[in-house]
């Protein structure tokens, strides 16, 4: 069934080694693996690395603040991501660190390839300076004025109220995120790559098709990937700065002293120094899964925000350094929770070890796996929804099967299974949907593949209720049947087992020990298991308490709320108070209800929902910056309080008639102002 045998590489992107490691990072890596198991399920060689994404600003920063080196801060991440992601069974070949001696020697011989083809190029231009901390600072630790809406607040790179972008040097009343002081500007040298160079052989990346071992053609990047490449494009490829100044926590360039690589130079590097550190374990050969004849597959894992650094920076810099180029690039969507994007204030910001002490780690896997497709969709975790398919499916339909057969087994037959089946046919059923599954986990349509299985569970139970062997033992004339019937049942289960391997690891490896059997393969569905003993079946899994479910958020809004306090003022207090008014001017604001009939995304700004809201008779456009605490859907019907005659303000994106009020540090954590049911639109608030 497995066709010819593959060599795959597989990557998941790296985690940032400034935080814990949480569920959205887990939809990344439980894809990856559920895939990567699947690849060796079916006989193929296929090596699965990772590592932490150890340098940069943010690190050194948080080092300092904690009293430690950076060395020390990562190490200590390191080893906290290692314990989570082994909790819940992702199987990495090698999990290394991009701080690491095979990154800096693989990335300084990428950088001297890219110099040495002419694709690089130094430029001195001003660039924002601490005086007081004495160091260059990147657009994201400076905070201002927006030029354009004049919003407070808002980063050195672009606003989260109107959407405009824009250079740190436009900002009004600019300030360093780490002292608080008015950034300078200081002339400085700096090192680009010449991105547009690559603009062809991109381009013709994209266009081309990727080759699997077996010879099947794929796309290199999912339709939806493919067309904002093709807008970029269009627009022309931007030369890439790769270079940033001291003090920086990275590797300092070759022929830079003080300049450091950018971390999105020998981030995805880290790939390949992982790859090396693996090889130089294990003996395999690096240059047969990355010199440019390489047959083997390459393939990345990653959230769709980076789809920019992996299908034009990555493959550029390997082209220019002459490797292979990735077979193709998986992009995902983000994970939200009950509908909303995750946020520390509302509990919905969960980690890795918060759930890990209510729930089975398994669980998760297998919910992710019946969420998961080959697009770009967000993908939620709804906990009403999670315990009902778990208890439904994983409860209620395939352990049940084995709990149903395995006792009558090791009670009437001395735990040894029939030398015959019931009902071949229906046991060649369900190795009949083995294609169709595979052809789902191949296509990364693990929603499809759980459905599948699911259906062959149905088909086992309905055959136990028909044949009903509790029923049948009290007949003596029958016991041999009932042998049959419950051997033919944990055949189905059997079946079932090596069905979701992929997914539940660590519950098939109790199955295989209750089955007293060497490791399941997919090979192992031609044959059936007949006349082998087996050992007293123990239960596998228990149903998910709610209880269980809702102290993972409870227990969550517990830590953010902790963590705030002890590390943090609330930013109301930690922000000066504007300038007095006079009460005359205060009375000047009018304050109404209004509903908010109908909410949208502005396309090309990622801060801003377009509302229309209903203020009595009229009708009123606004443009609101509130898009990363709100889905559009959540705000539709919701009774709220606006600004009624601030006058109208063109925006970059159309025109904004008022304001409607709300609180918070920003970011996710923001909270409308919310009018009373009883209310009216159009009534004036006092």
């Amino acid at each position: 069934m497995s066709g010819n045998t593959r060599k795959i590489l597989v990557t998941s992107a790296l985690p940032y080694a400034n935080g814990p490691i949480h569920l959205g990072h887990l939809v990344e890596h439980v894809q990856t693996d559920v895939w990567v198991r699947f690849q060796r399920l079916r006989g193929h060689t296929c090596y699965y690395v990772c590592a932490d994404d150890a340098h940069g600003t943010p690190i050194m920063l948080k080092a300092e603040q904690e009293g430690i080196t950076p060395e020390a801060l990562i190490d200590i991440i390191g080893k906290d991501h290692r314990e989570d992601f082994a909790a819940f069974a992702i199987s990495y070949d090698n999990y290394h660190t991009t701080h690491s001696e095979e990154n800096r020697v693989c990335s300084e011989f990428i950088y001297e390839k890219l110099r040495d083809g002419g694709n690089v190029e130094k430029r001195t231009i001003p660039r924002p300076y601490d005086p007081e901390r004495k160091m260059f600072l990147p657009d994201r630790y400076i905070k201002g004025t927006c030029p354009n809406c004049g919003s407070a607040d808002q980063y050195g790179d672009s606003c989260e109220v109107c959407g405009a972008t824009y250079s740190p040097t436009d900002l009004k009343d600019a300030v360093s995120v780490v002292s608080g002081v008015a950034p300078i500007e200081k002339q400085s040298d700096q090192y680009f790559v010449k991105l547009g160079a690559f603009q062809d052989m991109l381009t013709e990346w994209v266009a081309s098709r990727g080759q699997r071992g077996d010879g099947t053609d794929i796309e290199r990047v999912q339709p939806a990937i493919a067309n904002k490449l093709q807008e970029w494009f269009a627009d022309g490829l931007q030369d890439w700065d790769i270079s940033r100044n001291a003090p920086y926590f990275g590797f300092e360039i070759p022929d830079a002293p003080g300049k450091f690589f950018y971390v999105w130079l020998d981030a995805p590097i880290g790939y390949m120094a992982s790859f090396r550190n693996f090889c130089d374990k294990s003996g395999e050969d690096f240059d047969a899964f990355w010199s440019a004849e390489s047959s083997a597959e390459l393939y990345h894992f990653i959230g769709k925000d980076i789809a920019y650094f992996h299908t034009l920076f990555w493959p550029a810099q390997l082209h220019a350094a002459g490797f292979r180029t990735p077979t193709a690039v998986f992009c995902h969507g983000f994970l939200t929770v009950n509908k909303l994007k995750m946020s520390k204030s509302r509990g919905t910001f969960i980690t890795a070890k918060t759930y890990l002490k209510h729930l089975n780690p398994e669980y998760l896997r297998y919910y992710y796996a019946c969420k998961l497709n080959s697009g770009i969709d967000d993908l939620d975790l709804s906990f009403d929804d999670f315990a009902s398919r778990v208890n439904s499916d994983l409860v209620g339909k395939f352990v049940n099967i084995a709990s149903r057969c395995a006792g009558f087994i090791t009670k009437q037959f001395e735990g040894r299974l029939s030398e015959r089946l019931h009902d071949e046919p229906l046991l060649a059923r369900g190795v009949a949907a083995a294609d169709a599954i595979a052809d789902a986990y191949e296509a990364r349509e693990f929603g499809r593949a759980m459905r599948e299985v699911m259906d062959v569970a149905d088909l086992a139970n309905q055959y136990i209720d028909e044949q009903k062997p509790w029923v049948a033992i009290k007949d003596a004339q029958r016991r041999d049947e009932v042998h049959d019937v419950c051997t033919m049942g944990l055949n189905l289960f059997r079946v079932l087992a090596i069905y979701l391997k992929p997914v539940l690891p660590v519950t098939v490896e109790k199955i295989e020990a209750f089955l007293q059997c060497p490791p399941l393969t997919w090979a192992d569905l031609s044959e059936p298991m007949l006349g082998a003993s087996i050992a007293k079946f123990k239960p596998l899994m228990t149903r998910v308490d709610a209880d269980a479910a809702a102290a993972v958020v409870a227990e969550s809004v517990e830590e953010q709320a902790q963590a705030a306090g002890a590390t943090a003022q609330p930013a109301a207090l930690s922000e000066p108070i504007a300038d007095e008014i006079s009460f005359e001017d205060f009375k000047k604001v009018d304050l109404r209800v209004v509903r908010i009939v109908a909410a949208e995304r502005v396309d090309g700004a990622d801060k801003l929902l377009r509302l229309e809201l209903e203020l009595g008779p009229e009708q009123r456009t606004v443009l609101s910056g509130i898009r990363s605490a709100y889905e559009p859907e959540q705000l539709i019907g919701r009774l709220s309080v606006m600004v009624a005659n601030l006058a109208p303000r063109k925006m970059r994106f159309g025109t904004s008639e008022g304001m409607i009020l709300a609180a918070g540090p920003g970011g996710e954590d923001i909270w409308l102002l919310s009018a009373d049911a009883g209310a009216e639109p159009g009534m004036r608030v006092t």
